[in-house]
């Protein structure tokens, strides 16, 4: 699809958009007008980009979900001074079921499911080729995918490897409806369910995506996010071989330096996607609450301690050194100052970590070794290379040197079976509460979550 033409009919787009961020807490409406968007091709095609804008919110990609991840995850590495409730209640580990950071994302990710769900079930509107069609599906899979993996990851008790994984998880809704406001009962699929639904998307996306595709999703973001997915699963070797297919067809490179994987007006060559952020669209709560009040930000909401610096062995790395001192004397990270940047969903970085820890956990060498993977990493950012023999435990604190404050903590604390804070991995106290307005519309849901009443 030519991207020229996809950027023209924004004008389209902001024409039958209405805003809902407002109204999610009552009655989450559906923000694009389903006769109208399903009535021709080009309304589908303003349709799609409206979920790359919908899933993009602050609310969700935009910041939220990878902040609720790392505030949930985080012990003693960093603090909330924030004046909010809603992240207080994370870090604490003290969710209330009103929490509005979690009903504003579980919302947002079923608005935007249900936009994948409309374009999905009216494909046949799409005549003009095959291939169009093909790659409109590919692209409705990957964002029905990416929002289901963040819902079942943060609202379920953790994937095991080698169980059966009939635990709750979420509602799995695969029909669209042009009327959202309506109640729309579902059952609690299975963990099980929700990842099998995931992979099936992204294996689609993957064989139906072209491999350049502009600014949006391509066969290797969905490649990258299958790699996350399996990582998660705890199944090693294919998260490996995925990370490995990644970083030799993508065409994806690191920069030269660590800093300039961040805070970058467009693609930087180590994105593999990137939500868009300019100064007219796009949201960054990463902005918001991790930012200086001149960088855009609240002036620190989300601060460094000094245990989050002393997990550096090397004082010269630049990771240990990319923060700066914000409006009230606090350690800040560097990775936000940019208030118009784009949000990197994949880099290439993470790429090299999972191929590392596969070939670790599967005794193998794919691609490269464990320690030419990390020490590429290492080398970019100054630090003293790493010699074999490694360890996951090795890779995992690598994967916070490099990751940290992208929303990978509490998650890889999970897969691992590590504690958090005190709490053991699969604490229900680790767990969102399912929002109290799908509680009440939803007949089929069932009892919420362990700790959160019925």
């Amino acid at each position: 699809m030519n991207n020229i033409y996809r950027f023209s009919i924004l004008l389209l787009l902001t024409l039958i958009i209405f805003s809902c961020e407002d109204n999610l807490e009552i009655d989450p409406e559906q923000s694009i007008d389903g006769s109208q968007a399903l009535s021709s091709e080009q309304n589908l095609d303003a349709l799609l980009l409206g979920i790359y804008q919908e899933s993009g919110q602050g609310v969700s990609f935009g910041g939220d979900i990878q902040i609720m991840a790392d505030l949930l995850g985080a012990s003693d590495q960093i603090s909330w001074f924030g004046t909010f409730v809603a992240p207080r209640q994370l870090i604490q580990k003290s969710l209330l079921v009103d929490n509005t950071f979690v009903r504003d994302t579980w919302f947002n990710n079923y608005e935007s499911i249900n936009q994948t769900n409309l374009i999905i079930d009216n494909l046949d509107i799409i005549t003009s080729s095959d291939d169009k069609k093909a790659q409109v599906e590919g692209e409705a899979k990957f964002l029905r995918a990416i929002n289901y993996f963040e819902l079942i990851r943060l609202w379920a008790l953790p994937y095991e490897a080698g169980a059966t994984n009939n635990q709750a998880g979420v509602p799995l809704r695969l029909t669209g409806y042009e009327d959202y406001s309506q109640p729309l009962p579902a059952e609690r699929a299975s963990v099980e369910e929700i990842y099998a639904q995931i992979l099936n998307d992204l294996g689609d996306a993957y064989t139906k995506l072209p491999t350049s595709n502009g600014v949006f999703a391509t066969k290797y973001a969905a490649q990258a996010i299958r790699a996350r997915v399996y990582l998660q699963m705890q199944n090693y070797a294919s998260a490996r071989d995925a990370a490995d297919d990644v970083i030799e067809n993508s065409g994806a490179s690191l920069t030269e330096s660590f800093a300039g994987a961040f805070n970058n007006d467009a693609n930087s060559p180590e994105d593999i996607f990137a939500f868009q952020v300019t100064n007219q669209t796009g949201e960054s709560d990463f902005i918001t609450f991790y930012a200086s009040q001149d960088n855009g930000g609240r002036g620190g909401d989300i601060v460094l301690n000094p245990d989050y610096f002393a997990l550096f062995p090397d004082a010269d790395d630049e990771r240990a050194n990319y923060s700066y001192i914000g409006d009230y004397g606090d350690d800040l990270t560097g990775k936000y100052t940019n208030q118009f940047a784009n949000i990197p969903l994949i880099r290439l970085a993470e790429m090299y970590l999972i191929r590392a820890e596969g070939n670790i956990i599967e005794t193998t060498s794919i691609g490269q070794t464990p320690e030419e993977d990390i020490n590429m990493l290492r080398l970019r950012s100054g630090a003293i290379t790493v010699t074999a023999p490694l360890t996951q435990d090795d890779i995992l604190l690598e994967r916070q040197l490099e990751l940290a404050f992208e929303g990978f903590l509490l998650h890889d604390l999970k897969r691992t079976k590590n504690d958090i804070d005190g709490l053991p991995y699969n604490d229900p106290t680790l767990v969102l509460p399912i929002p109290q307005n799908e509680m009440d519309t939803n007949d089929l849901i069932g009892d919420n979550n362990p700790g959160y009443g019925s």
